[in-house]
């Protein structure tokens, strides 16, 4: 992505020069600014509005860029840094990436250029030169549930690390030996950090996972039902399937019920984000709850710490088991395989 440099030296003026030409300064001539706006057409540069609006005034406007707008909990996010922005005097502008890095980019380019005054991110991953570039030069930023290893933006996140031994323990005490993962990408610390808590507690008790108990998703409910599906044709498929976010979840529930089996009679089946609705599926889901409304509201306040010139602070909150009866009762009587209706 070029720079203020790059665009200096194309259109052969000092980089004061440039930043004359884009504060409209008068005092630069007809030919220079001409030049100048010529060398940003063609290589594409855009200035840090939101730096460029901090020397200045103040939008009292930020952006949000969520991963998925349909995912419960990063609606409720959205809803809380809403009500906690607008309290402490500040509008937010929301942008829903849809799990998609080319629609975080374009979003976040898109805040940009309407000069907020700071930006919340939930990275879809940690490659974009875009979103490294506003982080390294000096937009405001915090990182919120996700973050960019290496990159020096406070981030407000749960840790679940806790909370994904208590549910292994809980699986164990029910007599549970064969777990399973559907993860989610890779690329994102969520999804990688999740697989390891859950190995790391399997660990604890003696308990491999295979490679064939770990299946890839996406954080959303079609790869949910995909990856339960290929669990079930396993020739000896898993006791418990765990989702590593709630939509992946509900995605298992299908393939489960499409299949003619019963949670938790056949197959036991948990939840990394806890949701309303699991309150009312048929059994009810047990989930790993993230405190999402704090997460949100510290969220803002880190940023406008950040915004305000006060030493910003990362956050770390706890998540915590939440027991219901989709993983069983009782220890298991026996651990043969699931029994896959021929209906």
């Amino acid at each position: 992505m070029a720079s203020i440099k790059d665009v200096a030296a194309a259109a052969g003026v000092s980089v004061a020069t440039v930043s004359r030409v884009l504060n409209d300064h008068p005092s630069v001539s007809a030919d220079a600014r001409t030049r100048v706006l010529a060398a940003v057409e063609t290589l594409g540069y855009r200035p840090n509005a939101v730096a460029r609006s901090l020397r200045t005034d103040q939008t009292r406007t930020l952006g949000l860029v969520i991963s998925d707008v349909l995912n419960p909990y990063f609606t409720e996010l959205a809803r809380s840094v809403e009500e906690e922005a607008r309290a402490l005097g500040y509008s937010v502008i929301i942008g829903n990436a849809d799990e998609r890095p080319d629609l975080q980019d374009h979003h976040v380019r898109t805040l940009l250029d309407r000069r907020i005054d700071g930006l919340l991110v939930s990275p879809t991953d940690g490659g974009s030169p875009l979103m490294l570039e506003a982080a390294r030069g000096g937009t405001p930023m915090v990182f919120v549930d996700r973050w960019i290893p290496g990159v020096d933006v406070p981030v407000v996140r749960a840790d679940g690390q806790r909370a994904v031994r208590d549910l292994v323990a809980h699986l164990y005490g029910l007599g549970h030996r064969r777990l399973a993962i559907i993860a989610g990408p890779a690329a994102t610390t969520t999804g990688s950090e999740r697989v390891r808590a859950f190995r790391e507690a399997l660990g604890e008790y003696g308990v491999p996972l295979p490679d064939a108990y770990i299946g890839q998703g996406d954080f959303q409910a079609e790869s949910g039902r995909r990856v339960t599906e290929g669990f079930l044709d396993l020739p000896e498929p898993p006791e418990v399937v765990f989702a590593a976010d709630n939509l992946m979840a509900l995605g298992a529930l299908d393939a489960v019920r499409a299949r003619g089996l019963r949670v938790p009679d056949d197959i036991a089946l948990a939840a990394f984000d806890d949701i309303r609705w699991f309150v009312h599926t048929d059994p009810p889901v047990t989930a790993i709850a993230q405190p999402t409304g704090e997460l949100g509201r510290a969220a803002v306040r880190a940023l406008i710490d950040r915004i305000e010139g006060r030493p910003p602070q990362s956050v770390t909150l706890p998540a915590r088991l939440v027991v219901r009866r989709s993983c069983g009762a009782r220890p298991a009587m026996n651990q043969t395989p699931v029994q896959r209706s021929t209906s």
